[in-house]
């Protein structure tokens, strides 16, 4: 079993473990809303993804940020994951990506929804 994300307690007060598929799910979350220069020993994980919120709508900065956020998920996640498609959306103040991808391990198909919105 693997650690939950975000860190919480489950109800026995131990740490909230998760199965593979859901730490997965985690690690992708983590991944994308991640700005590179954030962490401090891996300077170059992220994403970049949280910067269209506050940058003008336009189709260049989608395309070149979903293009980023493509080679981070198969920089970082690679051997875990096969990164079917990925699809990055600002409306207003809310960013929305959806990520198709198999797990490597089970050949299970996945497909999840991130959304994030502007404080």
């Amino acid at each position: 079993m693997n650690i939950d994300f975000p860190f919480h307690f489950d109800a026995r007060g131990r740490t909230a473990a998760t199965d593979d598929a859901d730490h997965i799910r985690d690690m992708i979350e983590e991944l994308l809303f991640t700005s590179p220069g954030e962490r401090v020993n891996q300077p170059d994980f992220g994403s970049g993804l949280l910067q269209m919120v506050f940058a003008p709508n336009s189709t260049e900065l989608a395309s070149a940020l979903q293009f980023t956020a493509q080679a981070a998920l198969q920089r970082y996640l690679g051997d875990l994951i096969d990164l079917q498609q990925l699809n990055v959306t600002a409306q207003d103040a809310s960013l929305s990506v959806i990520v198709k991808y198999i797990i490597r391990a089970t050949q299970q198909s996945q497909t999840n929804t991130f959304v994030r919105s502007a404080p």
